[in-house]
């Protein structure tokens, strides 16, 4: 009998009863896997590396839908597979995978709430020891929602809609055009601070309680409709590779439940480089 599939949401509890469960896979995702997941992971969970993984080289993109179905036979993972993801530090980069996952049609897929942070807080088991997939599946993509996505020109189309909201997810620093990348990350910089005009600026960070999990939903609403950000509009986030981005996508679309919301993951990596795009500073939308 098929595993009730409980949501995009789900929390350490739930996933400790039902780690050993047959069609649901673990997969941890990191930007570095080696201060993570070899360190130590939730026993069972796979390994998705963000950089080497979900990129696609030489170009600057996200693997295509031939590479997502790659990605899961090596994995062992089938269509009909309710996937768990979670990641180092704050899930930035299992909700980027959610994100693509989405996308690809996966149907049965969710975040542990809290992430490998709150799993470690609660003593939970780690290990060391990466499972083994005894053979490939047979995963197929079979369709692709581009619906979840906007490029730069799509964004650039919109900056002066009334029925469309941006919203910049980064630090108020980088927002303003203070740093042009976050402390982390000093390497990554664009060649322009600043913000997209008209973007109003409610960082990632806001949606979440001190230890991760993400917070109320009646709280989450206030958040957002507070500043504009409202159901009834085409909501379009971004931050600097599109990471961060995927987190709020997450909240306002999956938790929130609003219709309309795409990440523009070229974010302010490629509009803060793109010749001829315009820019604000300042602390004003």
């Amino acid at each position: 009998m098929a595993q009730e599939y409980p949501g995009p949401l789900v929390e350490i509890d739930w996933l400790e009863k039902n780690l050993s469960k047959p069609g649901i896979k673990v997969v941890e995702v990191d930007y570095d896997p080696q201060s993570a997941y070899y360190i130590g992971h939730i026993p069972g969970a796979l390994l998705i590396d963000w950089k080497k993984d979900l990129n696609k080289y030489p170009e600057r993109d996200i693997i295509d839908a031939e590479g997502f179905e790659r990605l899961m036979r090596r994995l062992g993972i089938e269509n009909d597979d309710h996937v768990v993801l979670y990641g180092d530090y704050n899930n930035w980069f299992a909700a980027f995978a959610y994100w693509i996952f989405k996308m690809y049609g996966h149907e049965k897929v969710s975040i542990l709430n809290g992430g490998r942070t709150k799993w470690i807080a609660l003593g939970k088991p780690l290990t060391k020891e990466t499972p083994r997939v005894d053979k490939e599946s047979s995963y197929r993509v079979l369709r692709v929602d581009l619906r979840y996505r906007a490029f730069f020109i799509d964004v650039m189309r919109k900056l002066r809609d009334p029925n469309v909201v941006l919203v910049d997810v980064r630090s108020p620093e980088e927002y303003k055009g203070e740093v042009t990348a976050p402390p982390e990350y000093p390497n990554e910089q664009a060649q322009r601070g600043g913000h997209i005009p008209g973007a109003v600026n409610i960082p990632w960070k806001k949606a979440v309680n001190d230890d991760g999990t993400f917070k109320d939903v009646e709280e989450l609403k206030r958040l957002y409709e507070s500043r504009g950000v409202t159901p009834d509009k085409e909501v379009i986030v971004y931050c600097r590779i599109g990471e961060r981005a995927a987190h709020t996508w997450f909240v306002l679309k999956e938790l929130l439940g609003y219709p309309r919301v795409r990440v523009y993951d070229g974010s302010w990596s490629e509009w803060g480089n793109m010749v001829g795009a315009p820019i604000k500073t300042g602390d004003e939308p």
